[in-house]
């Protein structure tokens, strides 16, 4: 694997957007006081952060951030809650109990909701706001700036996107070409390996957002603003695009890609069948390339989405799956210690970031990093960073309606169980876009 140059990446940050996640926390000041640098005294803050942290990818940039911060504010300790892969519903339920930490991670959906029910500080006035700006990379602005024109969370990732991986040598193994072109194809793909005892595409779709992620991937073949075209005036049908691709989903349901537990799956469930070497194929985000490399090594790779044909495949090959969304490190307004939650939660998206940078050779960040890379990229972020941003023709367009969102999140799961087919789906969207556009 080759180490990939400060300067080649520094080149690929401006050609990549920016995207977002979920968290929650309480608060707490301790009344003891800390020495610092000869005998100046701060008072110890104690704050509660709702982060995730689960695998290499959250794990690593959120301790160095941590340790970071140590350096930094020795006066501040930080109370990690877990958060759990559960579409942010621990996350809510610390809301509507008045339970919120202090710092937590979060999605422009749940940032939507807070801002209604005044759980989430509105940053635009801090200082730490006007220095995060002054350091985004280009590009990036729609990751930090919401559509309403607020900041309501620091973020660290650029914009993120999901792919399909695949296990090499169980394709090998059943004679399944490479790449996989046309969705004609992965049904066929489909077949043989449910025959040769395997799960063809292992989905954690007991969370929502994952299968609306997949189905997301299909429509950008045909349609490259991805859901942000369902928000456009006017649009009370879904648009061919949309509909082509629930029959595609159909398509590979009744095909066997999915397993048929599919949506009471877990992500822990689902990574494992993969790593196993149970699941021949597992989708998630370009964040999963940490885990997928280390469990599997050079027998894992990552493949583009497929299209109706393959003419539609190469035309749409680089329409990128991922929109611009705000997400990342936000704060309680109840917060006993606001003003040092907002220093912590910005520095901590900047560590995250460069972290993600230096280490983990990610491209993808928010925050500029001006040290240079002190690690190997794994081989397929090397692709991601050499072959895919470059080459992006599109990114798909943020949809903030949480109605039509919601409705997304509903449909795109129960498509994948029996009984609920692609003319289903399209009178369940139609109906819910009929009245919110109208």
């Amino acid at each position: 694997m080759n180490k990939a140059s400060k300067s080649t990446i520094s080149v690929l940050l401006t050609l990549s957007l920016s995207v977002g996640l979920t968290a929650c926390g309480s608060n707490n000041a301790a009344p003891a006081e800390t020495d610092i640098e000869g005998g100046a005294s701060e008072q110890a803050i104690n704050l509660k952060v709702y982060a995730q942290h689960f695998d290499e990818d959250t794990k690593g940039p959120f301790d160095y951030a941590v340790a970071e911060l140590k350096k930094e504010m020795p006066n501040v300790t930080i109370e990690l809650d877990p958060a759990v892969q559960d579409g942010y519903q621990k996350l809510k339920t610390y809301a509507a109990t008045g339970n919120m930490p202090d710092i937590y991670f979060t999605d422009w959906a749940t940032m939507q909701t807070f801002a209604n029910s005044k759980n989430v500080e509105v940053l635009d006035n801090y200082e730490s706001t006007a220095a995060f700006k002054e350091n985004l990379n280009p590009g990036v602005e729609s990751r930090l700036v919401a559509p309403d024109g607020h900041v309501y969370a620091y973020p660290d990732t650029g914009i993120e996107f999901q792919i399909l991986y695949y296990n090499k040598t169980i394709f090998e193994e059943v004679g399944i070409p490479v790449p996989i072109k046309t969705v004609d194809q992965l049904a066929e793909a489909s077949t043989k390996l449910k025959a040769a005892g395997y799960v063809p595409l292992s989905i954690f779709a007991k969370e929502k957002w994952i299968t609306s992620a997949l189905y997301n991937g299909f429509v950008t073949r045909e349609e490259p603003m991805g859901f942000g075209a369902l928000e456009q005036a006017g649009v009370k049908q879904l648009p061919e695009a949309f509909v082509t691709a629930a029959n595609q989903i159909n398509q590979l349901q009744e095909a066997g890609l999915f397993d048929a537990n599919a949506t009471n799956t877990n992500y822990d469930q689902a990574s494992s069948l993969f790593y196993q070497g149970k699941a021949a194929m597992f989708v998630n985000g370009q964040w999963e390339i940490y885990s997928s490399q280390e469990k599997l090594g050079d027998q894992v790779d990552w493949m583009y989405w497929p299209a109706k044909d393959e003419a539609t495949y190469e035309q749409s090959q680089y329409h990128i799956a991922g929109a611009g969304a705000p997400q990342g490190y936000a704060v309680s307004p109840s917060s006993e210690n606001k003003e040092t939650a907002v220093k912590v939660a910005a520095f901590l998206a900047n560590k995250s970031a460069e972290y993600r940078y230096t280490q983990l050779g990610s491209p993808i960040i928010a925050p500029k990093v001006d040290k240079a890379i002190a690690s190997d990229v794994p081989a397929m972020m090397d692709r991601i960073a050499t072959e895919l941003l470059p080459s992006a023709t599109h990114y798909a367009a943020l949809l903030s309606n949480t109605k039509i969102q919601n409705a997304l999140n509903d449909n795109t799961q129960n498509i994948l169980i029996n009984g609920f087919n692609a003319d289903d789906f399209v009178a369940s969207m139609n109906r819910t876009l009929e009245k919110e556009n109208n």
